[in-house]
């Protein structure tokens, strides 16, 4: 087995240092991993040759992505290829568009899209909100990551309804649970809290407790009130 050095190991963009299990302050941690220091590191981008059939969807997204008004260079921030996965990281603002390439262009062919889920990083200033989707081709046998990462302050990803009318559900629950908003949707509204519900729970600076719940008449006091690790 080689050695692992210092100078082997991947060079990375970001490096977020997380307390506790969820990362978030001012309130109770019921998990009782309150003293929990982890570091969350985000990778830096590959280099060709990505190797398996990674290449080959780099290529056709290069050749096809001008028929849909745009290019690869304008739409894709970054590629990085790990754990033997390809993400693309795709501007906002082209995110249709390389959706549209990725579903018609027959050398890629990517007939499913499963669905989007948001990712909240605090300490990526400028770029606190990530959607995040997974695509299958099921003419080719692969799969391919895309993810958009936009400003706390400007929350706005493009709806994929268009393209994948599927997404209509997780949209609405990425909206709910983290305050992404999908332009273009027909009905944006929250899915699983109350329409007056305040915050989106699965935010980093959401509180882990402190909020009483009303349940079939009996209210069910807060976890930091029920139960202490300390």
């Amino acid at each position: 087995m080689s050695e692992v050095t210092p100078s082997s190991l991947p060079i990375l963009d970001v490096t977020t240092v997380r307390t506790g299990m969820f990362g978030s302050t001012g309130s109770g941690d019921t998990s009782g991993f309150g003293g929990l220091v982890s570091v969350v590191p985000v990778p830096a981008p590959s280099q060709r040759p990505f190797g398996s059939y990674f290449d080959a969807i780099a290529e056709e997204l290069n050749a096809a992505l001008p028929e849909f008004g745009s290019s690869f260079d304008k739409a894709i921030e970054k590629v990085v290829i790990e754990h033997d996965e390809m993400t693309l990281y795709v501007r906002a603002s082209e995110l249709v568009a390389v959706a549209r390439t990725l579903r018609d262009e027959p050398g890629l062919r990517f007939e499913l899209c499963l669905g989007v889920n948001g990712v909240h990083y605090p300490n990526q200033t400028g770029r606190e909100m990530h959607a995040v989707y997974q695509f299958r081709s099921i003419t080719h046998n692969r799969k391919v990551r895309v993810e958009v990462a936009v400003a706390d302050s400007h929350p706005h990803v493009p709806s994929l309804m268009s393209v994948y009318p599927t997404n209509d559900w997780h949209e609405r629950e990425t909206f709910d649970f983290f305050g992404l908003i999908f332009d273009g949707h027909p009905h944006l509204t929250r899915i699983h809290m109350p329409d007056d519900w305040e915050g989106h729970p699965q935010r980093k600076d959401y509180p882990l407790g402190g909020i009483p719940v009303e349940y079939k008449g009996a209210t069910i006091p807060p976890p930091d009130t029920r139960r202490s690790y300390n």
